[in-house]
């Protein structure tokens, strides 16, 4: 995957990040953990979406479409989130950060930009 363009810095998403996603997350587990709750919880599932990046630990190509079930397991979400996704009649696991929202509402929306903006900035756990 090429790595996305790095975005301008955006003062009230870095706040919220910093005081409603990872507060008090010291650790990489603890931030992968406090990312995957933050998202099992904004997240309104299910949602359609569609493919925005290649990845090549993932089947979709770009501009396919798949709705979006849930949020994979929480032990496979330890280094990137993932979401299952129904896809050629089956389920499977593909990273958040390849997928756009079709028609989201705004919960979801604003979960997804924030996860996308700690990926391009850089950001690990």
């Amino acid at each position: 995957m090429r790595k996305p363009k790095r975005p301008a810095l955006n003062r009230i998403r870095e706040r919220r990040i910093e005081q409603e996603i990872v507060v008090d997350a010291y650790t990489s587990d603890e931030r992968a953990l406090s990312w995957y709750c933050h998202l099992e919880e904004k997240l309104r599932f299910p949602f359609k979406a569609k493919c925005i990046a290649v990845r090549e630990i993932s089947p979709l190509k770009i501009g396919e479409e798949v709705e979006v079930l849930g949020m994979a397991p929480e032990d496979d979400c330890r280094t990137e989130m993932f979401v299952i996704v129904r896809f050629s009649g089956r389920r499977l696991g593909v990273p958040l950060v390849q997928l756009d929202p079709l028609t989201p509402d705004k919960s979801t929306r604003e979960a997804i930009e924030d996860w996308r903006y700690w990926v391009a900035t850089g950001y690990e756990f």
